[in-house]
């Protein structure tokens, strides 16, 4: 499931959350699958743990992932329906930014700015 390309200029962290998110969308990954614990999969990946539990960290503020203790990290759910519109919004701020160039980093500060 995880992929990483030490010489591309996505940051590893990012490249682990793609990982997820991807797997999520084209249904390789369904909701309920547990992820692997931090240490394990920095050790499997051969980055630092911290690496790791970065990427973590972001895909669970996200709300892709929710960590349950002594239960693991698990993929969530798709959004429900009350989230659909903002994720079809956000859709289309993805695809005109990519188009326009922008990067995930120019991107993300143009929806701060406006937060």
């Amino acid at each position: 499931m995880f992929s990483i390309d030490s010489e591309a200029n996505t940051p590893v962290f990012q490249q682990i959350a793609d990982c997820v998110t991807g797997g999520v969308k084209s249904g390789a990954v369904p909701p309920g699958t547990k992820l692997p614990p931090v240490r394990r999969l920095a050790e499997d990946l051969g980055i630092a743990a911290n690496t790791v539990a970065k990427a973590y960290r972001q895909l669970e503020t996200e709300g892709h992932i929710e960590t349950r203790g002594r239960n693991g990290t698990v993929v969530l759910d798709p959004p429900d329906a009350a989230e659909s519109e903002t994720s079809a919004a956000a859709a289309t701020l993805v695809s005109l930014a990519k188009g326009r160039g922008l990067t995930l980093e120019a991107t993300l500060g143009l929806v701060r700015r406006q937060w």
